[in-house]
């Protein structure tokens, strides 16, 4: 939309219109000025019953997707896609209730930039297996490495202390002196 605004005031000078440099300074001032993010926030003003929609919609289709993916768990590349797109489906359905931009700004804090790598890596690992390598043995790898790294974003990042109560199990668990 600036831009056409932009190329509108160019076509007045062309034209021998007077375009208020102001205005233009202005406007260039304001574009400059905002980043992706908030042009997806501002375009996503939702109401908060549109949100809670969207939300149970997402997160529906993505545990259906989820729970129809166990009916194929013996063919891996159809087992890795649906289980994937249940997973995106269930990540995106979250955006809905914070907004995206909380969502990524969450997903990027330092305690749980780890968690979001390794998650976002296996899903695209799990569909590069599922798709184009067409491996069963490397894509039910790859959806073994998105359900762990499912467990550690969705569970151990943000519920308060489970890190440091899962490393102090496998510590004890594992603790062997020889």
């Amino acid at each position: 939309m600036e831009k056409m605004n932009h190329a509108f005031e160019k076509m007045k000078m062309m034209v021998g219109m007077e375009v208020e440099e102001e205005e233009q300074r202005a406007a260039e001032e304001e574009e400059s000025s905002l980043s992706f993010m908030d042009d997806l926030n501002r375009d996503c003003a939702l109401t908060t019953k549109q949100r809670f929609y969207g939300f149970a919609i997402c997160l529906s289709a993505g545990l259906t997707c989820t729970l129809l993916s166990m009916l194929v768990f013996f063919n891996p590349v159809k087992f890795g896609i649906t289980f994937t797109l249940g997973n995106l489906m269930a990540l995106g359905s979250t955006a809905f209730l914070i907004g995206p931009q909380r969502q990524v700004t969450m997903m990027l804090d330092p305690a749980r930039i780890y968690a979001t790598a390794l998650y976002l890596a296996s899903i695209i690992i799990a569909l590069f297996c599922a798709l184009y390598v067409r491996n069963k043995l490397l894509t039910l790898l790859a959806i073994i490495l998105e359900f762990s790294g499912l467990i550690w974003y969705a569970n151990l990042s943000y519920i308060p202390f489970a890190r440091t109560m899962v490393s102090k199990v496998f510590m004890t668990c594992f603790d062997t002196e020889f």
